[in-house]
């Protein structure tokens, strides 16, 4: 009986991990992408911004670019991919 609980909790706890994920991936990506926004509206002269700037004039702190950069965002073209 044991067993079969594992079976079936072990799956599941996988898939709300994945989910979970990507809900926190989205949202890292909308908080960044909002960033990105802000900064190039600030600066309209500026063609490109990537996390270096957004870092260094305060728009992200370092700990939102690591974990920008673990989830495998990148900006190009001022907008955000995975």
């Amino acid at each position: 009986m044991i067993s079969l609980l594992i079976l079936i909790i072990i799956p599941n706890l996988t898939h709300q991990r994945k989910h979970a994920q990507s809900v926190h991936t989205t949202a890292m990506s909308s908080v960044v992408q909002a960033q990105v926004d802000a900064y190039t509206s600030q600066h309209p002269t500026i063609k490109s911004v990537g996390f270096a700037e957004l870092t260094r004039e305060g728009y992200l702190t370092r700990k939102q670019v690591n974990q920008a950069k673990d989830e495998g965002l990148k900006i190009t073209n001022n907008e955000v991919t995975e």
